[in-house]
């Protein structure tokens, strides 16, 4: 009988740390067939998609709660695979609120579960804690201070490294100089990253008022922006830019951003670690429905929202590297005014970068994905 192994990973995010595992363990074993959610990079490795990111591309409790009708549908096909296919485990990537549905049903047919970058019960829903205890078989976390968190509540988390540094390891890419060179820039050019996240509902806050603080900018620099646009949306996602025609604006990936840019305005998520590895200097901002931010003002426990201050200073920290604007502040006006304060002023970028690189330590381990492969065997 043929082994098999389940997948679940929701976000572009995570398709991309589960693709870096899946191919590192289709090498080992070719004949493996993998089934469940993922995105380009997962179908990239001929995994069976049940169903796709781009489908599951939800932000926040009204918009769950919009389309709770297709997440149930969801989970029963998933569900029916799963008893179809019958795999010998569950690897279950991020994305906790379909995950550990998954998590509790696999727990019920004996099927082993293996969660990797656990949910951030550290943050808010301590309560999931007791369904990991029970449901999870092995956690693998990608921050060095989960391990002693979960530890005090009872469960042995490995940590595996965050899978940023290794996929960072592996670009190939041009330099600064080659960069100005390829795009015709003047030395004096100051760079500016715009990274207003990779969901359809986060792009329709921030892009907007993204656009609005570059093209004050604009105005006071010879300013070039580097735009990252999410791969697994398409054009219509992005119909603000029709007003701002003006700008001058590069197309980049998100991690071309992140390398050249003086300053990026960052959308909290992910892509506040990532532009933490590379030390540029940004601001996170983060705008959502009031409801939302309502409901999870309530819910969450930390000082600060974005990774990379988590990361840097640690949880219950009221220290920043770098600046926040959440909700209201959130404004162009206000990512205008911020985004000066860092660009006049060379030492507290230096500061902020030198900052940011001593951080990425904590995020380091060998080759993660080939050690979470190596973790999957055991259980094929």
């Amino acid at each position: 009988m043929s082994k098999k192994l389940f997948v679940l990973a929701g976000e572009v995010s995570g398709d991309m740390h589960a693709a870096g595992v899946i191919g590192e363990l289709l090498k080992a074993a070719p004949e493996l067939e993998v089934f469940g959610i993922g995105g380009q990079k997962l179908r990239g490795l001929g995994v069976e998609l049940l169903y796709d990111t781009a489908q599951m591309s939800l932000m926040g409790f009204v918009d769950v709660v919009k389309h709770a009708g297709f997440l149930r549908r969801v989970i029963r096909d998933l569900k029916d695979a799963v008893r179809r296919e019958k795999p010998r485990a569950a690897f279950l990537v991020d994305y906790p609120g379909m995950n550990m549905i998954m998590a509790r049903f696999f727990h019920e047919l004996a099927i082993p579960v293996i969660y990797y970058i656990s949910p951030q019960v550290w943050a808010w829903k301590e309560g999931r804690v007791r369904a990991i205890r029970r449901n999870v078989d092995r956690l693998l976390v990608i921050f060095d201070f989960e391990v002693e968190f979960f530890r005090r509540h009872g469960i042995k988390a490995e940590f595996v490294g965050h899978p940023v540094i290794e996929q960072l390891a592996e670009l190939s890419s041009l330099s600064r100089e080659q960069f100005f060179k390829k795009h015709n820039l003047v030395p004096e050019t100051r760079l500016i990253g715009l990274l207003p996240g990779s969901r359809r509902q986060e792009i329709a806050h921030m892009l907007p008022e993204m656009l609005k603080a570059a093209r004050l900018l604009s105005r006071d620099y010879r300013a070039v922006f580097l735009f990252g646009r999410a791969p697994n949306l398409d054009e219509a996602a992005y119909r603000g830019w029709s007003a701002y025609r003006d700008l001058a604006v590069i197309n980049c990936s998100a991690y071309e951003v992140m390398q050249y840019s003086d300053l990026a305005l960052v959308t909290s998520g992910t892509a506040t670690l990532e532009s933490l590895c590379f030390g540029v200097p940004m601001v996170v901002v983060y705008r959502t429905g009031m409801l939302n931010y309502l409901i999870g003002r309530q819910l969450v426990k930390l000082k600060s929202i974005s990774l990379a201050n988590i990361v840097a200073k640690g949880l219950g920290s009221h220290e920043r590297v770098v600046p926040e604007l959440i909700q209201h502040e959130a404004s162009g006006a206000q990512m205008y005014q911020t985004a000066r304060m860092i660009l006049d002023d060379p030492d507290m970028a230096a500061t902020m970068r030198r900052e940011l690189l001593a951080a990425r330590s904590k995020l380091a381990a060998d080759s993660p994905s080939h050690k979470i492969a190596a973790i999957l065997q055991e259980y094929l």
